[in-house]
């Protein structure tokens, strides 16, 4: 006998109409995954400099240029403003509104507070201009990272700077918080001449002449002044108008021609100092200028802006890559986006865009950076990129002379 034939069509269309719930399952998953969102934190309410302003508008514009590339998981970004008058509360209110990572803050013991409660809630911090080492050892979860040189390598390149400008002995003085200890230490480690090293309160003072004073005491040729922009223009008054200097160098932080014009008279014309810096021969420099400059209609001369956009680029492509918004999964794979192997891809919607498509579908890539090259190491540090050498002009404006590489 032959065996019973069987009536397979109800099997079937179950099985049809199976995969057809699976589907819808699936696509229902897809419109319903959580958008990523992004926190800033780089604007002070009180203060609002022209710096942070730039850093806001760079952190937008890459917003912008994820967005019309279609955003991430198919989906818009979404963004939520912070203000850096109270670092701390305010992570705390956007890890409560959902934030998934955090771009900022400015300085680097803003961001050790940030960290204490965005690492424990598991949301991903990259700060744009943190740059003391002090935060390469300090307990993160690994989810601190940076788009800027940790000052190891930015205190060697001041040192040999002031060598090069002929001095031998020197007064510093220095911000006393995490950024001003890292930068100072970096230098004194690296300095092999005459040194008398002074704290400066981190809150602004009316008159700093006692540590003018005391930072000259061993005959120095020249001051090496470590402080953000208020208390350094006092300082610098002081110092020129009691004669007893008439030389500077300079960190990061004073990259600013406001401190020159405010000063007056050219007095700090041919003043040198340094701060991390994209190569001059980067061509996502010239990418990110030219789209930057179509943007806001201006260039600008705001330190760590590219930094910026870099920082919110590598956390959307990060997550696109990770298939989560969830600030572990972006950390696992920020590392892979930012170096090699992988097709090089640059800023801009186009670059941006064609990086989204390598990796939806299946391949590498290697974000070449508005700044440098994101190759992070197992701190979140750079392991490579580069420090400027800058001065002020006899007009009050800022030169940019060279690029040292700096690569560990």
């Amino acid at each position: 006998m032959y065996p019973k034939r069987r009536n397979w069509g109800p099997w079937l269309a179950v099985v049809a109409a199976l995969a057809l719930v699976a589907g819808m399952l699936a696509a229902c998953d897809d419109e319903e995954q959580t958008p990523l969102k992004i926190g800033v934190l780089l604007v002070n309410s009180e203060t609002q400099t022209d710096t942070a302003l730039d850093r806001l508008r760079a952190f937008k514009l890459a917003i912008k240029h994820v967005n019309e590339a279609g955003g991430i998981f198919g989906q818009p970004v979404e963004i939520v403003e912070g203000d850096t008058l109270n670092p701390q509360e305010e992570a705390r209110r956007l890890i409560q509104e959902g934030v998934h990572a955090i771009v900022g803050p400015n300085s680097s013991a803003d961001s050790l507070l940030v960290i204490e409660v965005a690492a424990p809630a598991g949301v991903l911090v990259i700060s744009p201009s943190a740059s003391s080492p002090l935060l390469t050892a300090n307990e993160d979860r690994d989810l601190f990272f940076r788009t800027v040189l940790s000052d190891v390598a930015q205190g060697p390149a001041l040192a040999q700077l002031t060598r090069e400008r002929g001095f031998d002995n020197v007064g510093v003085i220095y911000r006393d918080d995490a950024w001003g200890q890292g930068l100072a230490a970096a230098f004194q480690e690296a300095w092999m001449g005459g040194i008398v090293a002074v704290s400066s309160p981190a809150e602004l003072q009316e008159s700093y002449l006692d540590l003018i004073e005391e930072s000259a005491r061993e005959g120095a040729q020249a001051l090496v002044l470590l402080t953000f922009w208020p208390e350094g223009e006092i300082i610098l008054r002081e110092a020129l108008d009691s004669g007893l200097y008439e030389q500077f160098l300079f960190g990061d932080a004073l990259r600013v021609a406001d401190v020159a014009e405010a000063v007056g008279g050219g007095r700090l014309a041919d003043m040198y100092g340094t701060v991390s810096s994209p190569s001059h021969e980067n061509p996502s420099t010239a990418i990110w200028e030219e789209a930057f400059r179509d943007e806001y209609g201006r260039d600008t001369e705001a330190t760590y802006v590219r930094e910026t956009y870099d920082a919110t680029i590598a956390i959307a492509l990060a997550a696109e890559e990770a298939g989560e918004a969830e600030g572990t999964a972006i950390r696992d794979a920020l590392r892979g986006i930012g170096a090699g192997p992988g097709e090089h891809v640059r800023p801009g919607v186009e670059g941006i865009a064609h990086a989204l498509s390598l990796i939806r579908d299946g391949d590498e890539v290697d974000y070449a950076g508005a700044s440098v090259s994101m190759d992070w190491d197992e701190h979140g540090d750079l392991r490579r990129g580069y420090i400027g050498i800058w001065r002020f002009t006899a007009d009050a404006a800022i030169e940019d002379i060279d690029v040292i590489a700096y690569e560990r």
